[in-house]
């Protein structure tokens, strides 16, 4: 076993209670191992509580971080101290008599992702949740992590303040913030740049096709354009970190800084391009919303278990409406981008079935088992609440501006849960936000709740676009509905989703099958759509599939084509209102689409 070698300083910062130090060190990076050293001195109590988390904020998934745990011990001076686990992520230290104690571990990190750790010959990046031990009665303590990096041009980014004169040390102030910090260490590049007076830096690791000038004079947009709603920063500095992989997407917020990563060569374009904007708009948002203006049962986290709320919704809905409209507000891409985009969210929307059974006030709740578990089914039982909780924003939203002939918008109530929840950092009940919405709008908006928050009622998307001089038009499918998603994996042909109440639902097909052939022919996920054309609603085919290994062939009635594709356009003839509320709402005149 290889571990930390590196001396501990000789001073701590003095508070009350007990000093905690953390020194990370990745001595053979390619074993995917943190090794972690945790220092204590004057821990008051006979026996030493230690709980890792086992989920992030801002990712609602019991993520099990300890199962990456290997190789714990503990020690006084040279001395093993009696040590043992109590639950999956809860270890006891026995220290009767002793003031001071090092604690180490190994943490495996080979998970690249934005809520998780990855260690390579190339970086490391952890978050505090993955890696850090809460120590139980002493969340508030100030806490200092030492970066032992195993090469020395490997540098160290994260958005905790240095600590002066100590090589690559930090301080956290407490546990929160200690979890709310990630850090990448390695090679990466580094840009540092000012908005506002403040500094900002972007850290990018990997490699990709991406323009760093052009990334961030369009990043400095989208802060000017979020400060503006919230009349400032509320930060003195934040870092953005960027990882460039094949294929991924995501982020996570964090106080003071955030977590990105997306494809390497997913610059060039520029319908990919804007979708990085939209991700960077996205997280940057949540510095407000989520990471302090929040639900009640966020305002202090719980980390041994899941913490229910039922307004995800607007915390990742509302969020995820602002980044179609910052982008556009910013100058970054245009009216017509912006309409195609939200044609695409409503289209995402429209063809989930699951928007009939669940709620998005349920939704909200039930992150923790269904979100980022989806399973065969899920289509048909969920809805997202980023996605519905996107289309309930667009509502209120137009709602409060038809209301107020675009005097008042749904920016006020982000400006309104700002100023009375947001800077003192209290949470919100579902009814106080409620009250919020409903005092700017100066509507009783219990009946829209009822039924569009807590009820399944479909959303009157075209009714609310009318008066701002807009309509949704579906675009239908040329062939016959069967109602079957088809991926090619391996050489075979997948069936992953059937829709409930299709016809291949009622035929008997089951998610999981293997496509064959349609009336003996071969048939294919990229050949699917042009053999269906060849015939006609309310014929009968005959499907053959691999059920569990079991050859079947089915008799499936086909039935009428359905919409595939949503799109946002202006009415033919838009009067004055109409154009005066497109104008007041997104800043450009009707005629520029």
């Amino acid at each position: 076993m290889t571990e930390a070698t590196a001396t501990r300083p000789n001073t701590y910062v003095q508070e009350t209670g007990p000093t905690i130090h953390y020194l990370v060190a990745m001595s053979q990076p390619e074993t995917h191992l943190f090794e972690v050293i945790l220092h204590i001195v004057d821990y008051p109590s006979p026996i030493l509580d230690l709980k890792l988390p086992v989920w992030t904020p801002g990712s609602y998934l019991v993520r099990e971080y300890a199962k990456n745990l290997q190789d714990f011990a503990a020690f006084t001076a040279d001395k093993p101290l009696p040590w043992r686990k109590i639950t999956k992520n809860h270890w006891q230290v026995d220290k009767i008599g002793i003031s001071e104690l090092t604690v180490r571990y190994r943490i495996f990190a080979n998970e690249l992702s934005v809520r998780t750790n990855h260690l390579d010959a190339t970086h490391g990046y952890f978050n505090g949740a993955a890696l850090f031990f809460r120590i139980h009665g002493w969340e508030n303590q100030p806490i200092r992590v030492t970066i032992v990096p195993p090469q020395t041009e490997w540098q160290v980014t994260t958005a905790l303040p240095p600590v002066a004169q100590e090589t690559n040390t930090f301080l956290a102030g407490d546990f929160d913030t200690l979890v709310d910090t990630p850090f990448e260490i390695g090679s990466h590049k580094l840009y540092k740049f000012e908005v506002l007076g403040k500094p900002h830096e972007l850290a990018i690791w990997g490699q990709g096709n991406f323009q760093a000038q052009q990334m961030i004079a369009d990043i400095q947009k989208i802060i000017q354009v979020e400060a503006q709603m919230f009349g400032g920063l509320p930060y003195e500095r934040y870092v953005f970190l960027l990882h460039l992989f094949s294929q991924a997407f995501g982020g996570l917020e964090h106080k003071d800084s955030c977590s990105l990563i997306y494809q390497r060569f997913g610059f060039r374009a520029q319908d990919k391009y804007n979708r990085f904007i939209q991700l960077v708009a996205h997280e940057f948002f949540h510095l407000w919303n989520v990471k302090r203006i929040r639900p009640k049962a966020l305002e202090v986290f719980d980390y041994d278990q899941e913490n229910y709320t039922p307004s995800l919704w607007f915390c990742e809905g509302t969020t995820s409406y602002y980044d179609l409209l910052i982008p556009l507000r910013a100058g970054i891409y245009d009216i017509k981008s912006f309409l195609n985009n939200l044609g695409k969210e409503i289209t995402r929307y429209e063809i989930t079935p699951g928007r009939k059974v669940q709620p998005v006030s349920e939704s909200s709740f039930d992150a923790w088992i269904k979100l980022y578990r989806p399973d065969a089914n899920s289509g048909n039982s969920q809805i997202s609440y980023y996605l519905k909780g996107e289309m309930v924003s667009l509502l209120l939203d137009l709602l409060i501006r038809s209301t107020h002939d675009n005097q008042r918008s749904l920016d006020d109530v982000m400006l309104k849960m700002w100023q009375q929840f947001g800077q003192a950092e209290i949470g919100y009940t579902p009814e106080q936000l409620q009250e919020v919405i409903e005092s700017v709008a100066e509507i009783d908006l219990t009946d829209f709740f009822k039924r569009y928050i807590d009820g399944t009622e479909d959303l009157p998307l075209n009714e609310y676009l009318e008066p701002f001089g807009l309509q949704l038009l579906a675009e239908q499918q040329e062939e016959p509905y069967l109602g079957v998603r088809i991926n090619t994996e391996n050489g075979r042909e997948m069936i992953k989703f059937v829709e409930t109440g299709s016809p291949a639902q009622g035929g008997g097909i089951d998610a999981g099958d293997e496509l064959l052939a349609i009336d003996g022919i071969k048939v294919t996920a990229g050949s699917l759509s042009d053999r269906l054309k060849d015939y006609q609603p309310k014929d009968t085919i005959q499907v053959a599939v691999f059920h569990q290994d079991e050859l079947r062939t089915y008799s499936i009635t086909l039935a009428s084509p359905r919409p595939t594709r949503y799109q946002v356009k202006p009415v033919e003839h838009p009067d004055s209102t109409q154009q005066q509320n497109f104008a007041g709402w997104l800043g450009v005149a009707i005629a520029t689409v």
